[in-house]
């Protein structure tokens, strides 16, 4: 529990080896976190985006992050909340296995994740945040370089649903 820390702030502004981009299935850029991390990293990473012809949900990518502070951007789209019926739980657990499981193949030791598919997507944020953490720590247990993962969340509601899930996934461990 002690690799996941969470925190609020801008995760284009993060100085660690990698930033994951809740992207949409394109991989070129829309709005939120994905439209942030585009803008800040400059026409390059649309470029490098292109290549990969898009990216289907719950798997992840790779590019150099350009102009951000972060060595790489980890591209993974998340599932679109339609009532929970439509595999929305494993497909964003896969997100979240995936990404991180791209940054230890890419030798990162520090990761910073947004609440992947929580805004326009509409994932309820409390179940979001257990699903991500879960992985996290599980996934987290069997890397060999990554040693630190940050949620970035956006705003104060958002971080605090992440701190209040990881304080209780830390009292129900002890």
């Amino acid at each position: 529990m002690n690799k996941i820390q969470i925190i609020q702030g801008d995760i284009t502004a993060g100085r660690v080896d990698a930033i994951v981009n809740a992207a949409n299935t394109t991989l070129l850029g829309g709005g939120g976190v994905d439209g942030a991390i585009h803008r800040a990293a400059g026409p390059e990473l649309f470029r490098a985006c292109l290549k990969f012809n898009g990216c289907p949900t719950g798997e992840a990518r790779i590019t150099p992050g350009f102009q951000l502070p972060a060595n790489y951007v980890i591209h993974t789209p998340g599932p679109i909340w339609r009532g929970g019926q439509f595999q929305e739980a494993p497909l964003l657990a896969a997100c979240y296995r995936n990404s991180l499981r791209l940054a230890d193949q890419s030798q990162c030791q520090t990761v910073d994740f947004p609440s992947i598919s929580t805004g326009v997507y509409a994932f309820p944020l409390e179940q979001a945040a257990q699903i991500a953490l879960q992985t996290l720590e599980t996934e987290l247990q069997m890397t060999l370089f990554v040693h630190r993962v940050r949620i970035v969340g956006y705003d104060a509601h958002t971080t605090e649903v992440y701190q209040t899930c990881l304080n209780r996934m830390i009292s129900s461990d002890r």
